[in-house]
């Protein structure tokens, strides 16, 4: 299992905080961006993170409605793939192949609430399904288990799948998400909150790699 470090934050100094901090043991960092309307909360926006040079690879996950007006902007940012939410839009698909368009690695977010069977078809379509694993929009939610049986449910219908796992996950949960199918957890307040966040995100990439 891949873990990638998750960074979430409303304030432009604390980004290239987090970004340089990352920088020190990863190669590879989710940024979360959040609108306040789509999630209850927002975020810095593409906008911050392209005043910011970085060595890192990095994907964006859109919590946002006004998805297609924002994709071209976080190619120019930097990043490599767009992870957004099939409950925000009403044509998944277009968003898929814009996102293509710009020659972009293309990611389907699902709420806990949203049915496995709504990706059924766009899954020959994407790089990855992310599986919220606690509702968007705050960091340091609590971890949803159920979402486990989404990850096997998911895992038994399509065995070629990447699946991301988002949300709540901590050193006592990993294994049962990588047990449960997840390829790739994406790690925010448990690394960037920690009291030694290199240590804290080694500690998890050892758990990720033990047979539980």
């Amino acid at each position: 299992m891949i873990i990638v470090p998750a960074i979430l934050t409303n304030e432009a100094k604390t980004l290239e905080w987090m970004i340089r901090l990352a920088e020190s043991f990863t190669d590879y960092v989710q940024v979360d961006i959040m609108d306040g309307k789509f999630v209850p909360t927002d975020s810095i926006g593409v906008e911050d993170l392209g005043k910011i040079k970085t060595s890192l690879r990095m994907e964006a996950h859109l919590m946002v409605e006004d998805l297609e007006d924002c994709l071209k902007a976080f190619k120019e940012a930097g990043c490599e793939k767009i992870v957004f939410h099939f409950e925000a839009t009403s044509n998944p698909l277009r968003v898929i192949k814009k996102i293509r368009e710009l020659d972009l690695k293309a990611g389907l977010a699902l709420n806990p609430d949203t049915p496995i069977s709504k990706v059924g078809p766009f899954l020959e379509e994407i790089d990855s399904v992310l599986l919220m694993s606690v509702h968007p929009g705050f960091y340091g939610a609590k971890f949803i288990p159920e979402t486990l049986n989404k990850a096997r449910e998911l895992r038994k219908l399509w065995p070629e799948a990447m699946i991301d796992m988002d949300g709540g996950l901590n050193q006592d949960n990993i294994l049962e998400a990588k047990e449960a199918g997840v390829d790739l957890a994406c790690v925010g307040s448990q690394i960037f909150k920690a009291n030694d966040p290199k240590e804290a995100f080694l500690k998890l990439k050892r758990l990720a790699n033990e047979t539980a």
